[in-house]
This record gives structure tokens, sequence and C-alpha cells, in this order.
């Protein structure tokens, strides 16, 4: 995030749409030091990373995703073999270019409130009572 409050996107590549950069951990990096590298790939902007603002599980594929508020730290934009554009946009801007489960990890960076811990089937978000719902029937129960 940005001092203006400005906070960095990418469109992708493989499917056009806008998501936060990021990706997937080498064996042998901390998660610190993968989203640095998987930001300045992706934009050319290297950063800082802050703290943890949020845990992303999508029951349908299995993927846990982190997410760290950063800050810019040098660089320059630009696009890469990922990313077709890369932008600061407001978060009037992600809420409108991003569906709701990439848009809510931007959005929670900003709120001071984390880490928040969030479920979605890759398109929408599970509401909390739902989650819990599935959990009180876990097998195994008696």
């Amino acid at each position: 995030m940005r001092e203006d409050g400005r906070l960095l996107a990418i469109r992708r590549a493989d499917n056009g749409t806008w998501e936060l950069p990021g990706g997937v951990l080498e064996l042998n990096e901390t998660p610190e030091a993968g989203v640095a590298r998987e930001v300045w790939e992706e934009t050319g902007i290297h950063v800082e990373v802050d703290e943890l603002t949020g845990v992303y599980k999508n029951t349908t594929r299995g993927i846990v995703a982190l997410v760290f508020r950063c800050k810019p730290s040098g660089g320059t934009e630009r696009t890469s073999r990922e990313s077709t554009a890369v932008s600061w946009l407001t978060p009037v801007e992600v809420s409108d270019r991003m569906s709701e489960v990439y848009a809510i990890r931007l959005l929670d960076a900003l709120d001071g409130a984390g880490p928040h811990v969030r479920s979605h089937d890759g398109k929408h978000l599970i509401p909390v009572e739902s989650q819990l719902m599935l959990d009180d029937s876990a097998p195994g129960d008696a």
C-alpha cells in the first residue's frame, strides 16, 4: 500500500482478471521473501513486507492464501509474462474491478483489524455462519 492509500494490483495475463500480485512459495523461502519476490516479478515494484493481514481458503480447490500488507520501497511499474497491466487502485476501484474473493483481501489489509480468516468457493465468500455449520457437521463427531 502506498502512503496515499492506493493498492497495487495486476490484470492477470492468463485470465484477464484483476487481482493482487502473488504466487507459490519456493521450497527454501520464507513467506515474506516469497511475497517480495512475487510482487517484484509480476509488477517491477520492490516491497518491504509489513504484517500478515489475512488467511483465505478456497474450499473448492483446497488452496490457502496468505496476504501481507507491504510498503513500496523502489522499482518502476511494469508488466510481466504474468501481468498485462499494473496499477495502483483506490479502494473503490478495487471493489469495482475485482471479484469479491480478491477485493476483500486488499480491503481487509486496510482495516488494521486482522489477520482475517475467510473461506470462499472460488467466486463468493462463504459467510461465517455457514462455515460454523460445516465445522459442526465434521465426520467423527459423536
